[in-house]
């Protein structure tokens, strides 16, 4: 069965994404079937387990007031929505106000106790209410009939109160500034909204095409193929992902990794959708459609991302599902038992119970997180960080230690052959060419090293047959009739040809930072190839940066031997390393921090150091541009590879966690001031809800900081 999704008109608020799980959740197979996204009102529902319809699906939302529009289906009424779709709530919410501002002039022109006054102020006061409640009665109907009490029944019952003891002025007052309250609410969550749309923005929507006739013709990106061929403009956006045929540019990549400066592209190398050609007219070969660029990946996993809500979030829904019937029951008992126990009027009580439930409602509470989180999110995302949910936004601001992978992360990742040192009558061409051959069949990128040397000398080779891989130590293969190994130190010793003179000039070599490559067969050794890789200039650097934000332990993992693992170590100052592990000691090395600090990352390439990223509390993948399994296997996702993307995860993930906790303290001393306010009867109707509003909009003003 598929996954529906459907864009749910009325999902305003956190609290009514509770409702529909409240609805769902047991017709759909669980919580876990479920996915929204509130700034986009996108309920996204999978039905394998169920085997529920479609229409189904739509008759269950509808019954709670709101409303699904499956999602293609709205996509196309966007285009064409109506004038009262769009500005219906901004003219009811006027409305509103003006005739509230109509009914209070009423009141000081005209007095009181005159029969003009009665008719008129209640007939403008009323219309207030109805036009500002136009939104809001039918939902609280809905929840009355549900049993569900949620904040649209708490303002009915409140604004019903107000007009049952005559104070009209209030009650007409509370319906206007919840409405309009909403209002704003709204504008400001688009505002939200609007920020993960400029992301979609950065690609052109249409390609300029080179025809067989080597003629240009303009297309809509979604009708550019695979392996057609693209033209682009200097200062034009690169529409699709591809490969440069012809041409070399500098290219701005900022909007996909993050990289301040632009960089060189030349003849094949990879350009990404929504970068910018800045220099020279190239001609590029599209290798993704425009629904599965690098781009519109990002896009759609910052979408994705909000429906894995972080800790914070799970918490404030689970306090409002108890916090909002517990106010209700201590407005009732503010209402009733005074005047029954100690002889209060019940008048002055029932007016306090019910500024109680306006104080009662919990929208600021409930909306400040996820439009903190999907701030945080988008922002990242802006400067190349994709981060796969707010779990993980969260998780990077608690992170105790740090394990780094050596290759590709702390160094360049591009190791080059430094020296050969032939060994028995070996020459330098012969140790090149069975090394060459062996190493045809690996991918590893000491292999790669040796196979660009052989390149540059100009040698030929053909590959080894019965190639077998050593796992972690090397691999053997017959080249030429002779069975040859190649690998580390720890090979050699497996082989048990190691003498004291080549121990020295291992020892040499390892204590130089390089990796040493042995190469014999079963009776001798034929040489060694010394390979060294080039650490990143901001390492040292970034090591600091993480110190210095209380990071307790940092770690750097290789397969290395033991002296390039440490000349490399002291090199950029890091606390501690292990050398010459195999895949599964890396993990255990994970192992061991996360028992030691519980919240640890690990920073590898995302695919040779999966298994150890799956064991951490958050894997981190550098240079996920041009790599869908990086960008897969990761919780966090660095989109180029610069390092000094983790130092600023980690600050903006421990700021985003601050701003959630400045914005749930907030909202709660609010509550807690006007209910002390309320007890010693201090505090109206508008009061309350005029500083509910005020605490609602704060809390995302307060949020959508994280965007800038």
């Amino acid at each position: 069965m598929p996954t529906y999704s459907f864009k749910i008109k009325g999902m305003d608020c956190a609290e009514e994404i509770s409702i529909l799980k409240k609805e769902l959740s047991p017709k759909v197979g669980g919580d876990e079937t479920l996915a929204f996204d509130l700034l986009n009102g996108k309920m996204s529902v999978d039905t394998f387990e169920s085997g529920i319809t479609e229409d189904e699906l739509i008759h269950i939302v509808n019954q709670t007031g709101m409303k699904a529009i499956p999602w293609q289906e709205y996509q196309k009424q966007v285009q064409k929505q109506s004038f009262w779709s769009q500005h219906g709530r901004v003219i009811l919410c006027t409305i509103s106000g003006l005739f509230l501002v109509a009914g209070f002039t009423s009141h000081i022109i005209l007095k009181q106790s005159s029969h003009d006054f009665l008719i008129y102020n209640r007939i403008f006061y009323c219309i207030a209410i109805l036009s500002g409640g136009w939104y809001i009665f039918p939902k609280a109907w809905l929840a009355l009939k549900k049993l569900r009490p949620d904040m649209n029944f708490l303002m009915t019952v409140a604004v019903l109160g107000a007009i049952a003891i005559g104070e009209w002025f209030e009650g007409a007052t509370v319906t206007f500034l919840f409405a309009f309250s909403l209002l704003l609410e709204s504008w400001s969550v688009s505002k939200a909204r609007r920020a993960i749309g400029t992301l979609v923005e950065l690609s052109p929507q249409t390609a300029r095409c080179i025809t067989d006739e080597s003629e240009t013709k303009e297309k809509p990106v979604e009708e550019v193929k695979t392996n057609e061929r693209i033209l682009v403009y200097p200062g034009e956006k690169i529409p699709l992902d591809g490969i440069i045929q012809k041409g070399t540019s500098h290219i701005n990549q900022a909007p996909i990794t993050g990289e301040s400066n632009p960089v060189h592209k030349k003849e094949k190398d990879e350009v990404f959708a929504g970068t910018i050609n800045e220099d020279s007219t190239i001609e590029i070969k599209v290798t993704k459609e425009s629904s599965d660029t690098t781009l519109a990946r990002i896009i759609q996993m910052v979408e994705d991302a909000q429906s894995r809500r972080a800790p914070s979030e799970q918490w404030v829904e689970k306090f409002a599902r108890y916090y909002t019937p517990a106010m209700m029951l201590l407005a009732i008992a503010v209402s009733v038992f005074p005047p029954l126990l100690v002889g209060g009027e019940w008048i002055p009580w029932l007016y306090e119970g019910l500024v109680i439930l306006v104080i009662a409602c919990p929208c600021a509470l409930v909306i400040s997180t996820p439009v903190s989180i999907v701030a945080g999110l988008t922002a990242a995302a802006r400067n190349g960080v994709l981060i796969k949910g707010g779990i993980f936004l969260e998780q990077s601001a608690k992170l105790q230690a740090i394990a780094f992978d050596k290759t590709g992360t702390l160094t360049y990742g591009k190791p080059v052959v430094q020296k050969i040192v032939p060994m028995n009558r070996k020459t330098e061409e012969e140790i090149l060419q069975a090394s060459s051959s062996l190493e045809s069949h690996s991918d590893h990128p000491l292999a790669r090293a040796i196979l660009q040397k052989t390149k540059e000398s100009n040698l030929d080779y053909s590959s080894a047959s019965e190639f077998t891989v050593l796992k972690g130590r090397g691999a053997e293969g017959v080249v030429s009739d002779q069975r040859l190994w190649i690998g580390s130190h720890r090979l050699l010793h497996e082989q048990k040809l190691e003498t004291q003179e080549i121990h020295r000039s291992i020892e040499q070599i390892e204590d130089s930072g390089h990796s040493v490559v042995v190469l014999g067969d079963s009776e001798i050794v034929w040489g060694l190839i010394s390979i060294g890789d080039e650490v990143r200039e901001s390492a040292k650097a970034v090591i600091q940066d993480l110190q210095k934000l209380d990071i307790k332990e940092l770690l750097m993992l290789t397969g290395d031997n033991e002296g390039t693992a440490k000349a490399i170590s002291d090199s950029i100052d890091i606390n501690n390393y292990k050398a010459e592990l195999l895949p599964e000691d890396k993990v255990e090395a994970v192992e061991l921090l996360v028992e030691q600090y519980k919240s640890i990352a690990m920073v590898g390439d995302g695919v040779n150091d999966a298994p150890a990223m799956a064991r951490s509390s958050l894997g981190i993948a550098m240079g996920a541009a041009g790599s869908e399994a990086a960008i897969e296997t990761a919780d966090i996702a660095l989109m180029s590879d610069d390092i000094s993307k983790i130092p600023w995860l980690i600050k903006h993930s421990r700021r985003t966690l601050a701003i959630i906790q400045q914005n749930i303290i907030f909202a709660l001393g609010v509550k807690v001031l006007f209910l002390l306010l309320a007890f010693t009867g201090m505090a109206t109707l508008w009061m309350a809800i005029a500083a509910d509003m005020g605490a609602s909009l704060l809390v995302i003003f307060n949020a959508l900081r994280l965007l800038k």
